[in-house]
């Protein structure tokens, strides 16, 4: 890894090397050049439930900032995670594929990300961008931390308590703050050059009990609970990412996509309404997989749009991909969502979306079966195998199955035929906190290769 050093001869050295290796001339410091190739960031949120913003219903919690992103874009009302809990969906995410491809399914915490793929990152900064990380990373190996897979740019992990970080003059911060003013840093930085983000925080994930109280004042009625104030929190953090890109002209330059990891974490406060369960408890429910999903890019993507296709976060990578004008590398499941919200393509990105989770050293709540093919989701009890009418019975209280056998067996058909794909799974590796997000305050700057 490259030591930390200064800026501006970083950036130097890297736009050289992009142009002597034939990258991108879109590296190029003028602004009209930048504009042909547009910056991206990926907002991935830790357990926020499809209920749990303004947008997507919720009545009690203030997220002007994340609204906004809805209102300049596209609100996709049927989006999915294919790998849950948390580190095998940003595997998923980062990879663009099925997890279960090389053979991560449950939690399986530790066990390498393919090394003869690219991931999001490393297809960024070969495509000529400058690539970002803040916040949790739990992703491979423990030599696979972000500067070894694709990030020049990482935001150290401040030390303090889970949410609570100390600054280096001794004074404390809240993470979620910390974590926004990490994200205007690095537009600053990287104005006169494309780059893509990805942002990843601790929050809304647990222990939010340390919720600044400032934050649930601003619930209305100023009796806000810390779950409520922490996803106010989150949405100022996307308050100052936005307003740095305002400040730069990227607004309309820069392709965002914004949603959550996993569905609701009950337990804190989460909701998952209109469905049902979430994180830890009722696992098995749709709550836990269906997520709040927003796509937005001024001048590409319409405003105001609701897309009720069925989507995965599989195709973040494809949809990156061809907003960078990029070849998608062939092991990619995922899809480009623009040509569906431009209005280009019409009806489901997938037909059918698939979950095989299981992890025999694993807690048995996290493992599920299951498949979504038009209203219907198919999910595999210790009784058998139930259906459920989502668009009439979101809450999936009336199992269909013995009414429609025949739904049930095109179902088991796709489902079986997927498995069958796949590799044997296998158990969570050793893992002991290595390839991680640096320690320490700041940033530390690297080649994202090494």
């Amino acid at each position: 890894m490259m030591q930390p050093q200064n800026r501006r001869d970083f950036l130097k050295t890297s736009i050289v090397g992009a142009f002597a290796s034939g990258l991108s001339p879109t590296l190029s410091l003028g602004r009209e050049t930048v504009r042909k190739q547009p910056n991206v960031v990926i907002l991935f949120i830790d357990d926020l439930g499809y209920g749990d913003i303004a947008c997507f219903g919720n009545e009690r919690i203030p997220t002007p900032h994340i609204d906004s992103l809805a209102d300049r874009g596209a609100k996709c009302t049927m989006s999915y995670i294919t790998n849950p809990p948390c580190s095998p969906s940003r595997c998923s995410l980062m990879t663009g594929m099925y997890a279960q491809r090389f053979g991560k399914s449950g939690m399986a915490r530790g066990l390498p990300i393919p090394e003869d793929h690219p991931t999001l990152a490393e297809f960024m900064r070969d495509a000529g961008y400058v690539t970002g990380q803040v916040g949790k990373w739990d992703i491979g190996s423990n030599g696979q931390g972000p500067h070894q897979r694709g990030f020049m740019e990482v935001a150290r992990n401040a030390p303090g308590s889970q949410y609570d970080r100390q600054r280096e003059d001794g004074s404390y911060v809240y993470l979620t703050d910390l974590d926004g003013d990490y994200m205007a840093e690095f537009v600053e930085r990287n104005a006169d050059n494309p780059f893509f983000l990805y942002f990843s925080p601790f929050a809304v994930h647990s222990k939010v009990a340390n919720t600044p109280q400032h934050y649930r004042d601003r619930i209305p009625g100023g009796n806000g609970t810390a779950y409520e104030g922490a996803v106010l929190a989150v949405d100022d953090a996307v308050g100052k990412l936005l307003a740095m890109l305002k400040k730069h002209g990227l607004e309309d330059d820069t392709l965002i996509l914004f949603t959550g990891d996993n569905g609701a974490n009950r337990t804190e406060g989460g909701s998952s309404e209109p469905y049902r369960g979430g994180k830890n408890k009722d696992t098995q429910q749709e709550g836990w997989v269906h997520t709040p999903t927003i796509v937005t890019w001024p001048g590409t993507v319409p405003a105001d749009i609701t897309f009720e296709g069925m989507i995965g976060t599989i195709d973040f990578y494809a949809t990156v991909a061809e907003a960078a004008s990029k070849p998608l590398p062939v092991r990619c499941d995922g899809k480009s969502l623009l040509p569906y919200l431009k209005g280009d393509k019409q009806g489901d990105v997938h037909e059918y979306i698939f979950w095989h989770n299981a992890d025999p050293t694993d807690e048995p709540r996290r493992n599920l079966y299951a498949v979504r093919w038009k209203n219907w989701r198919l999910i595999k009890h210790p009784d058998g195998w139930h259906l459920y009418d989502l668009k009439k019975d979101p809450k999936e209280i009336r199992n269909q199955a013995a009414k429609h056998p025949d739904v049930v067996a095109n179902m088991r058909e796709q489902y079986d035929a997927f498995v069958a794909t796949l590799p044997p799974l296998k158990p969570s590796a050793d893992y002991k906190g290595g390839g991680q997000v640096p320690k320490g305050w700041g940033w530390e700057i690297g080649d994202g290769r090494s």
